[in-house]
């Protein structure tokens, strides 16, 4: 019999993550009871460990996509008044 793989949930992935960082129960018992393999248990605990500095920064990658964002708008507008310098030039034969 063919066995498939089980999709986790972000969420319970954390979940999991979590309850090993705090060490209450081993990774044996950890791994029993959320019924996961100890190598996954241990994947996700280096995931949650490395990823948390993440959620507590300075928000630089909305900084990021708000520069984005206004860089386009800038570029927008040069190009509208370069059509209406060209225009303008045009009509008035220069």
């Amino acid at each position: 019999m063919k066995q498939t793989r089980k999709k986790h949930s972000p969420a319970f992935k954390g979940k999991v993550a979590l309850a090993a960082f705090l060490g209450e129960e081993t990774i044996a018992q950890l791994a029993s009871r959320f019924e996961v393999h100890p190598s996954q248990i241990h994947t996700w605990r280096k995931a949650l460990i490395e990823g948390a500095p993440g959620l507590f920064g300075t928000g630089q990658k909305s900084e990021e996509k708000a520069k984005d964002i206004q860089i386009s708008q800038l570029y927008r507008h040069i190009g509208q008044l370069k059509v209406e310098r060209d225009f303008l030039a045009e009509r008035s034969g220069l």
